[in-house]
């Protein structure tokens, strides 16, 4: 009998897959006999990772788009429609942040770049609603299926500095809840979309702000080790169990929860 903490063979989708933290968790996925279809923009980063998974023995399998544009993303749908028939989970991973869309210490929103702050909504919001709208087909085959959205410490307690970044995350948490509604009264309890919200963990994104060149604190990263009560960042790892946990049958009835993995910097008021 099959454990219900099994993900043996689904097929998992994640973009932003070759990230720091997207590329540990697509890896670990494989180990645990899951496909998983690595989905980003850049052509030789998403195949040097399917290549990895492949060496260490693990199934996986490339498609190219950008998560900000339908049109390539129904190309990849009817791709992996003729290639699968189906998919199990949709991992959506793509986000980040960009400067203009940074508020600094010495600069006020009169600062702000329009530019920047619309292309860091589009990435994290539109880059997770618009693969789960152009793949709901493939889920709806079965009318079974599990979507994980990545929220950020930062939706719920808004950081400073990083404007565009927070409003977008507190909009994901608000999408995934909404969208968990929505498919359970339209396609039956089959479908589940949650989230996971980590706190810091080190990334090519962040590593500047958080340390310096010799891999010491800024005060920053020092101000964000003072308030997570374990006194560290996350390692990449420490996010499996949460995902694993989301994506197999062990949750069935989980969704619409945003699940934090942050050390306890959450529930730490400072005091």
């Amino acid at each position: 009998m099959q454990s219900i903490f099994s993900i043996k063979d689904k097929i998992i989708v994640i973009s932003g897959g070759t990230g720091v933290l997207g590329s540990a968790i697509a890896k670990y996925l494989a180990q645990q006999s899951a496909l998983i279809v690595v989905l980003g923009r850049t052509t030789l980063k998403v195949e040097t990772l399917t290549n990895e998974i492949k060496k260490e023995g693990g199934r996986a399998f490339s498609v190219i788009a950008d998560v900000t544009n339908e049109d390539q993303l129904i190309d990849i749908k009817q791709q992996l429609k003729k290639e699968f028939g189906k998919i199990d989970v949709l991992i959506n991973a793509a986000g980040g942040n960009m400067p203009g869309a940074v508020i600094m210490p010495d600069q006020t929103i009169l600062d702000s770049n329009i530019e920047s702050l619309r292309k860091v909504i589009d990435l994290n919001y539109l880059g997770t609603f618009l693969p789960t709208k152009a793949f709901l087909p493939l889920f709806l085959e079965e009318k079974k299926g599990v979507i994980i959205n990545i929220s950020s410490m930062s939706a719920v307690r808004p950081l400073t500095r990083v404007m565009g970044y927070s409003s977008a995350k507190a909009a994901i948490d608000n999408l995934t809840k909404w969208l968990a509604i929505e498919f359970n009264q339209k396609y039956g309890e089959g479908m589940r979309v949650n989230a996971i919200a980590p706190g810091f963990f080190l990334t090519e994104q962040n590593k500047t702000l958080l340390t310096n060149e010799e891999g010491n604190l800024t005060q920053r990263g020092k101000q964000i080790v003072d308030n997570t009560p374990m006194g560290r960042f996350g390692n990449p790892d420490e996010l499996f169990g949460a995902v694993h946990w989301l994506c197999s049958n062990a949750s069935k009835f989980v969704t619409g929860t945003i699940i934090p993995i942050d050390g306890g910097f959450g529930a730490y008021s400072g005091v």
